[in-house]
């Protein structure tokens, strides 16, 4: 078996212009969902904390036509092959979001940055959002953090269908939020924390489709609605304390309240 991937990274403290960081390299942060990781798919709140590693992004507008796709950013053995088709309908979604014809000029896209890709750290949203800021850049567009987020969405859904937007919010904004979704448009909130704080994270190194796992849950909620409906009355209890502690710096709380 494969060793398992570790990291250690720092939480940004507070929430962040990553527009304002280079005019030349654009960045889209990696997370982790402290709470709710899939239960926010049922519009229930969820805490996630974007990390200080992140994917960036080059664009080259060119003469001719068609998309380069030039991937340099770290990853776990076998993770951009698997992910390439899913890559290439993101890269393209983003590109028709912003309304970018490669029938009549040549982009090429270059993407980078100390985030390692693979499974559950955000790699998807990290490089739609960067593809995003570097297009922009690259058209002499000048878009709000809220249209790039909305561009990350959408690039979101070649990955995983109906994404639930809370990746693709991190990686734009940065910093520790509470994200719910809506029957309308999601409500998120950032969340100062009064210092920063280190998590270690490990990957097992094995590539899972989130939409499979997405589908496994609905699968045990539809056999059993009043089992699920528990266990989310619970979890909301348990995401009330967690942001609480989280607010607080409590780590032990936080570490207890993670482990229910």
């Amino acid at each position: 078996p494969q060793a398992p991937r570790r990291g250690v990274t720092r939480l940004p403290e507070n929430i962040l212009d990553i527009s304002a960081m280079g005019d030349k390299v654009h960045k889209g942060y990696g997370k982790l969902i402290l709470f709710g990781e899939h239960f926010v798919v049922y519009k229930v709140p969820a805490l996630v904390a974007a990390v200080a590693d992140y994917t960036d992004c080059k664009v080259s507008i060119q003469e001719g036509s068609g998309i380069e796709v030039i991937d340099d950013r770290p990853a776990v053995p076998g993770y951009k092959v698997e992910k390439k088709e899913e890559a290439d309908e993101a890269i393209a979604l983003v590109l028709k979001h912003m309304k970018i014809d490669t029938e009549k000029q040549r982009v090429v896209c270059t993407f980078g940055g100390s985030l390692t890709a693979v499974s559950g750290i955000g790699a998807s949203a990290s490089q739609c959002v960067s593809l995003a800021r570097a297009l922009a850049e690259a058209t002499g567009r000048s878009m709000t953090l809220e249209e790039i987020n909305e561009a990350g969405y959408e690039g979101e859904k070649g990955y995983h269908g109906t994404p639930s937007g809370i990746d693709n919010t991190a990686a734009t904004y940065g910093g520790v939020l509470r994200f719910q979704r809506t029957d309308g448009d999601p409500i998120f909130k950032t969340m100062k924390l009064d210092r920063g704080v280190e998590i270690v994270y490990a990957s097992t190194g094995i590539t899972a489709s989130t939409s499979k796992v997405v589908g496994d849950v609905r699968a045990k909620k539809e056999a059993d609605e009043a089992w699920f409906a528990a266990l989310l009355k619970e979890y909301e209890e348990v995401v009330a304390q967690g942001e609480k502690a989280l607010l607080a710096c409590d780590w032990g709380a936080l570490a207890g309240l993670l482990d229910r």
